[in-house]
């Protein structure tokens, strides 16, 4: 189920290249969730770190995660245990 959601997220970056060539990545539904890189494949990859991180963390902290899509960990983490 983590990884639906990491690939569901990735599914929906957008990218942009900045004045000073490099490029910037965001996820519109992830609040605070951005990376920057000189390549685009940098950038992409620091983008799934950075989901990652905030995913896990936000789990570990118990905050509410914002379900993308049919994917909704909520349901998992108020049961109290993470299925997949």
């Amino acid at each position: 189920m983590l990884t639906d959601y990491l690939q569901e997220a990735m599914h929906r970056a957008k990218y942009k290249i900045l004045e000073d060539g490099t490029y910037y990545g965001w996820i519109e539904e992830l609040p605070g969730v951005w990376a920057s890189a000189a390549s685009l494949e940098e950038c992409r990859r620091e983008l799934e770190s950075t989901v990652e991180d905030w995913l896990l963390l936000g789990l570990k902290l118990g905050h509410r995660i914002v379900p993308l899509g049919d994917i909704d960990l909520n349901i998992s983490v108020e049961a109290g245990h993470l299925s997949g």
